[in-house]
């Protein structure tokens, strides 16, 4: 368009000047076989993939990254792909968590060393998702999310499967003498079979909601199944609108208001959302200089009903929901709990992209008056054993344990409890509470070990559920009592670290209770005689992290990448 003025363009001051660097930068994209007519007065776009071979939920995403690059030449910009490390889930250890942080710091960085005026972040993998936009919110440049989408739903004899929730479902029955190798074997053949995310409410479908939520998918992005033809379609429309983004000017931050994290909690627990979600919720609303506290996302809890039917918490799967109206038609069942205000990137507020879009599955998506919960998916408890905080998804629990007191079974760690939680001679009952300690941020790293196992002999018995505690996380396809995210955790002497087997807990979920039944006297006796494990790191990245990572209810974000002042821009000379 004629009123375009390239100048403003921050490219511009790679490519623009008459001078010798400038030379360098223009001659050395016509040896990659640009010509200056490619790149000439045009938006720089870059394209941040997190594809990789070792990454099952992203194989896409090479197609998906061609088809942005369309969208961008069609709307006259300069597209450029750029690898950044993926964070698989499914492979990474001990937990792809510890290195969400280093992705962000490499986005951070990415976008502020290169001749970028707008990017594109692809991301669906669950810490893909705020990794990559914690990094775009601290370099503060226009930014669209490209999300990966659900993979489609699994199948094994008969049965409709869920990524990740039928797979515990299932090891509990084989752990229990139900299932047979075969059995176990066809499963796995047929619980994950296209690209994509989990196709659950797990982690990965609870961010990218959220994503959309916060403004930064074109709307309804977040709930295309990864193959459908309608994603590739909106990924080039992704790379048309972020063309836009980079002459408007429209910067992220301008857009993570806290209206936009106000629709971002809401969102989640209408979903019946990954307890996850709040974790990276807090550390993205940091990056943007915004205060979420977990007492807010209690507050909103107790008014917003879970009204998406979905696994782990309800019948239904992610292609189920987007043949039902998706994410824009759930939102648009609850209006009066929005700031329909907030500004989003296709240009409209996110008033103006729900208008109008309806629900075609009245049980897929319910009505608040036949809501799966009368409450939000996450509560937040406190109590002596928890003084910072720690959550619970009550609609994943057995109703029976949401008021429960019981003797406390403790192991010091994961590797503890998993030599011994079968040990018959331990006499654990259904009554009993599990406590893992030393799985926190600095613990471990805060892997998704929450989800407890369940002594095989008591599984053997019927029972599918027991109250579980620990300072880990959980997957979002996850389910049971688990009590996640206990905060400040046990590595760095929080309460957690001082309960002994035997000693009484009480869990009073509709009371936001969690209470260690062991009198003050003793438990400073005990805080005296405890000491901090040794660290595991003594150089490197994991040096790094154990000096610098908050705690879950500050969100695990590295101290010195929390929001301040902006880095200044590179020189170029």
């Amino acid at each position: 368009m004629s009123d375009r003025d390239p100048s403003t363009l921050r490219s511009a001051r790679w490519f623009a000047p008459d001078d010798q660097r400038s030379f360098g930068h223009r001659s050395r994209l016509k040896q990659m076989g640009f010509d200056t007519e490619d790149f000439k007065a045009k938006p720089v776009i870059g394209i941040l993939n997190t594809w990789s071979d070792l990454n099952n939920c992203h194989t896409h995403f090479r197609d998906r990254a061609q088809e942005v690059k369309r969208g961008v030449w069609q709307a006259g910009g300069f597209p450029l792909e750029i690898p950044i490390m993926t964070l698989s889930e499914s492979f990474m250890k001990p937990t792809s968590m510890y290195y969400r942080n280093l992705v962000a710091l490499e986005v951070e960085e990415t976008m502020r060393c290169y001749p970028l005026d707008a990017v594109v972040l692809m991301g669906g993998c669950d810490k893909t998702v705020p990794s990559l936009i914690m990094g775009a919110t601290s370099a503060n440049l226009p930014s669209i999310f490209l999300p990966a989408g659900p993979m489609l739903r699994g199948c094994w004899r008969g049965e409709v499967l869920g990524s990740g929730t039928d797979m515990w479902k299932y090891w509990a029955e084989r752990q229990a003498g139900n299932l047979c190798g075969e059995a176990w074997n066809e499963l796995e053949d047929g619980i994950a079979r296209s690209p994509g995310t989990c196709m659950t409410m797990g982690t990965a479908s609870t961010m990218a909601a959220v994503t959309e939520a916060l403004g930064l998918c074109l709307p309804g992005a977040s709930s295309i199944p990864a193959v459908h033809s309608t994603h590739a379609r909106m990924a080039a429309a992704v790379g048309r609108r972020v063309v836009d983004l980079a002459w408007e000017q429209v910067k992220i931050r301008e857009l993570l208001t806290e209206d936009a994290f106000h629709n971002a909690v809401v969102t989640q627990m209408a979903l019946g959302g990954s307890t996850n979600a709040i974790v990276h919720l807090i550390a993205m609303a940091g990056r943007a200089g915004v205060r979420l506290t977990l007492d807010r996302f209690d507050e909103i809890s107790q008014q917003v009903p879970v009204i998406a039917n979905l696994r782990p918490c309800g019948d239904h799967l992610m292609d189920d929901f987007y043949d039902a109206g998706g994410l824009l038609a759930l939102l648009n069942r609850i209006p009066g709990h929005l700031r329909l205000g907030a500004r989003t990137v296709s240009g409209k507020t996110l008033g103006e992209t729900i208008d109008g879009a309806e629900v075609y599955n009245d049980d897929v998506i319910r009505t608040p008056d036949r809501s799966v919960s009368k409450a939000g998916g996450t509560f937040v408890l406190r109590g002596n054993l928890a003084p910072n905080g720690a959550v619970i998804k009550p609609t994943a629990a057995e109703p029976r344990l949401l008021q429960h007191r019981g003797p406390a079974a403790v192991f010091a760690n994961y590797a503890d409890l998993k030599a011994r939680i079968d040990d018959p001679s331990l006499s654990l009952t259904a009554d009993h509470v599990i406590v893992l300690q030393n799985a926190g941020p600095i613990g471990a790293g805060m892997p998704e070990w929450g989800m407890l196992p369940i002594p095989k002999y008591l599984l053997a018995q019927g029972v599918r559920d027991m109250v579980r505690l620990s300072d880990a996380r959980m997957s979002g396809t996850s389910y049971g009592a688990c009590v996640l995210h206990i905060s400040p955790e046990s590595a760095v002497g929080g309460p957690l670290a001082l309960v002994k087997s035997g000693d009484l807990i009480t869990l009073d979920v509709a009371g936001r209770r969690l209470h260690l039944e062991v009198d003050e006297a003793e438990l400073e006796a005990r805080r005296a005689d405890w000491r901090a494990p040794e660290p595991k790191f003594a150089r490197g990245y994991g040096k790094l992290y154990l000096e610098e990572i908050t705690q879950a209810d500050e969100g695990c974000d590295f101290r010195f990448l929390h929001h301040g002042p902006d880095a200044p821009e590179p020189d170029i000379f």
